[in-house]
């Protein structure tokens, strides 16, 4: 009887914590759908933002039409989807990061809750910085590059054999939305790295030397995930590694932090002076 009992006391609790993580999606998924439908009200203004770089870039070539068209009939209501589809998690990560931050707090030591929610701020905090970085940087310079291979047409009437052919940029909506957004997401998740690794060092499972002894695979690893991850163009590509590699020797920096902070405290502790009086004895 006793262990009839025992399944049910451990029952209980799983069933709980299933009812717990259901309410949790619930609430996050409405806000998602809120922030979504939002989001699609404006999406011209939102995709007007999103094409300042571009006729930025235009305009320093002298190009006044900065208008991209739609090739497919149903392109325009995907653009719209696309931009309703980032808005609303951009609008809705406040409220998803505290229905995470609720369902995780409870199971957690208060030292295990003031060392994790700093990272919670931390990591949105890096995200919209890489986007930025991304948006107001990088894009500007990719699209210079690439419409530097534009080429005015010329037509001879008398030599017609000398005439060349124009190349426009005509640029798709969609096309172009699904570049901005790849560099905005790509360079936000990379500008994660430190945040990541320090959370790692935090928990003692990568730590600075290692970091360090293991730099030239990270610059072999950076390199390739800068070639997957932007364009072919290799402004776009060094920029992404210079960034990437910098924010890799700021996470070696912030996990020798943690590392010397963790020994101070060891220290504090007395065991430090212990291990030193057992080599004595030995």
């Amino acid at each position: 009887m006793s262990t009839e009992d025992d399944i049910e006391d451990s029952a209980a609790p799983l069933i709980e914590h299933l009812t717990e993580l259901r309410t949790r999606l619930i609430h996050s998924v409405v806000a998602f759908i809120v922030g979504m439908i939002i989001c699609f009200t404006v999406w011209n203004p939102i995709f007007d933002f999103l094409t300042h770089p571009l006729c930025g870039a235009l305009a320093e070539r002298g190009q006044s039409d900065c208008g991209l068209i739609l090739i497919k009939l149903q392109e325009g209501f995907f653009v719209a989807i696309s931009i309703s589809l980032m808005g609303g998690l951009i609008l809705s990560f406040p409220y998803l990061s505290f229905q995470m931050w609720r369902f995780v707090a409870p199971g957690l030591y208060k030292s295990e809750k003031g060392a994790f929610l700093p990272f919670m701020l931390a990591s949105p905090f890096m995200f919209f910085l890489g986007a930025g970085f991304a948006f107001y940087v990088v894009t500007p310079l990719a699209f210079n590059f690439f419409l530097g291979f534009q080429q005015a047409g010329s037509v001879l009437s008398d030599e017609v054999d000398n005439a060349t052919a124009g190349i426009a940029f005509q640029g798709s909506a969609q096309e172009y939305l699904s570049l901005t957004i790849k560099f905005i997401v790509a360079f936000g998740l990379c500008f994660q790295l430190p945040v990541l690794l320090t959370l790692m060092g935090k928990a003692g499972l990568v730590s600075s030397e290692g970091l360090g002894n293991v730099r030239k695979y990270a610059v072999v690893a950076i390199l390739v995930l800068a070639a997957l991850v932007t364009p072919p163009d290799v402004i776009t590509q060094v920029i992404l590694f210079v960034v990437v590699y910098g924010l890799y020797e700021v996470s070696i920096f912030l996990v020798r932090r943690v590392e010397k902070k963790r020994e101070d405290k060891l220290r504090a502790d007395g065991f430090y002076e212990d291990d030193e009086d057992d080599e004595d004895a030995k």
